[in-house]
């Protein structure tokens, strides 16, 4: 199974997930039978000349869900019948799933694109991420409060969904590693979107 996004490929392959190029995926594995999905619509016309390839996007529905959800977020919905949904990568997502049926979600700029629009305000405001920022505390410093204005703002938009719904938290992404430290009974699963599209393609093509 293959999950295309916009800047990286994950492949799913005997157990393991690996990280690949868009251009390695074509050309290792062009011929290969593959199942995958797919954001990046640039790719579209590509892959649908790829007769071994199957598109998953077909078999990808859930309770609640609205005509332009990404198939990528739909996957992750679907890894679990509970839980609040966080896949922190290009963009960071949030979306919440009661006994199988979507109730909504929202999107944040993923943190490079934070960190981006503050290069974009000034050039003093061009820091990288502190990923062990004290969020605890107000910082008194420029490249700490850049950190915190970020950290912050994700973090307690998603505990305010988790008092809301008391639900069980789940992240992924490239992100979502250090992002779940931040958070008591989070649960880091890389291959989230992985079990979602198992359990939607249980007993079908792939």
């Amino acid at each position: 199974m293959v999950d295309i996004g916009n800047t990286r490929v994950h492949l799913l392959q005997g157990g393991e997930i690996i990280h690949i190029s868009k251009e390695r995926l074509f050309r290792q594995y062009g011929e290969h039978r593959l199942c995958y999905i797919n954001v990046n619509h640039t790719l579209d016309a590509t892959l649908e000349s790829k007769r071994n390839w199957t598109n998953l996007a077909q078999f990808l529905s859930i309770e609640g869900e609205y005509d332009t959800m990404g198939v990528d977020r739909k996957a992750i919905c679907l890894s679990y019948e509970n839980g609040i949904f966080v896949d922190a990568g290009s963009a960071i997502t949030v979306d919440i799933v009661k006994k199988g049926h979507y109730i909504g979600g929202y999107i944040l700029p993923g943190i490079k694109e934070y960190l981006k629009a503050y290069r974009s305000i000034s050039p003093v405001l061009e820091v990288e991420i502190n990923k062990t920022c004290n969020i605890s505390k107000l910082p008194k410093k420029t490249s700490e409060a850049i950190s915190y204005g970020i950290i912050s703002s994700i973090i307690s938009s998603i505990k305010k969904e988790r008092i809301a719904h008391k639900l069980p938290l789940y992240l992924t992404g490239g992100d979502g590693e250090w992002l779940a430290l931040f958070f008591k009974e989070a649960t880091y699963d890389e291959g989230l979107l992985f079990k979602g599209l198992q359990n939607a393609t249980k007993d079908k093509i792939c």
